[in-house]
């Protein structure tokens, strides 16, 4: 019996000696640099975001946080990346609301968005906008339903590719209008964007970072945004659920760690965050690409995260949708 008492005082004091030491890590946390992994290209709104944050960061925690980008498939590389990084707060992810929908999207993923990740803290949360070639008669929404309706698979809209954000905003209109075009996807925004100012393609639910300017020349014409409010660059643009109920269509940005993650480290990212979202240099940074400010704790990012993941799951499931 004694043995076994002198047995259980020794683990009790290891584990107190470890806890102790994790706590005085996270403590003075960060030591080293700090990765921030990117699911796209180089020069792209993601890795804007990034660097954005990451100069934020490493001036106010005091250490680098440097931006490596592993682009491919839909941004899972980079996520695939990270959940199996160390949990130590070293190896971070630029999430948005695609690692959302890739939940569904594809089918066999080597990590769980919900389950594999802990929400840190939010960046931003921007809505798209729908446009059309000037050519198109339509000049609301409900004409563009009209239209659609009464000559099916005439309609030609755009998308970035299949799991895009411009496809999936496409994807929840058709689902709730029941309206038929011809989907023409492309690899990437800039060639959709470039052939809807050519007219080869009419419709297109572009971000606001790609499609603004060309709203602001008169080159395309804005019918509605997707968030659930009307956006502060295009006062006079209704919103899609001005017409369409239950409508609402945006991305989040943010970052995630890997799962089991020291609450204390999480803690610290999330308060550095959210200080330097209430820095003007760094909120109108945000407001050139778009989108909104958004600063929320850790918890409500992951109930977030988990809303977004159901959500687009009926979406995708509804539409039968795949990725190649």
């Amino acid at each position: 019996m004694k043995l076994e008492r002198r047995k259980f005082l020794y683990l009790a004091a290891c584990a107190a000696a470890l806890a102790t030491a994790r706590a005085a890590r996270a403590d003075s946390y960060p030591v080293r640099p700090v990765k921030i992994i990117s699911g796209y290209p180089p020069g792209g709104v993601v890795d804007t975001y990034a660097r954005l944050i990451g100069a934020a960061l490493s001036d106010r925690l005091g250490q680098q946080f440097v931006v490596e980008d592993r682009p491919g498939a839909g941004g899972t590389i980079a996520a695939e990346e990270v959940a199996k990084s160390a949990p130590d707060g070293y190896t971070l992810l630029l999430t948005t609301s695609a690692d959302a929908w890739n939940a569904t999207l594809y089918d066999k993923l080597n990590f769980d968005v919900v389950r594999d990740f802990v929400p840190v803290a939010t960046l931003s949360r921007g809505p798209g906008v729908l446009v059309v070639n000037p050519s198109l008669p339509a000049k609301s929404v409900p004409e563009l339903i009209a239209d659609a309706k009464s000559n099916p698979g005439k309609i030609t809209v755009a998308s970035a590719g299949v799991g895009s954000a411009p496809y999936m905003y496409w994807e929840l209109f058709r689902n709730m209008t029941g309206v038929e075009m011809v989907h023409v996807p492309y690899h990437g925004g800039g060639p959709a964007i470039t052939d809807l100012l050519g007219g080869q393609v009419q419709v297109y639910f572009g971000t606001f970072a790609s499609a603004i300017q060309y709203v602001r020349a008169g080159k395309l014409r804005a019918l509605a945004v997707t968030g659930a409010t009307r956006a502060p660059v295009l006062p006079d643009i209704p919103t899609l659920a001005e017409f369409l109920p239950g409508y609402e269509a945006s991305i989040y940005v943010g970052i995630a760690a890997p799962r089991d993650t020291p609450a204390a480290i999480v803690d610290a990212l999330n308060q550095a965050t959210n200080q330097a979202l209430a820095d003007p240099k760094v909120t109108g940074r945000i407001a050139d690409l778009g989108d909104t400010p958004l600063a929320m704790s850790s918890a409500k990012f992951a109930q977030l995260v988990a809303d977004e993941t159901e959500k687009w799951r009926k979406v995708i499931r509804a539409a039968n949708i795949k990725t190649d």
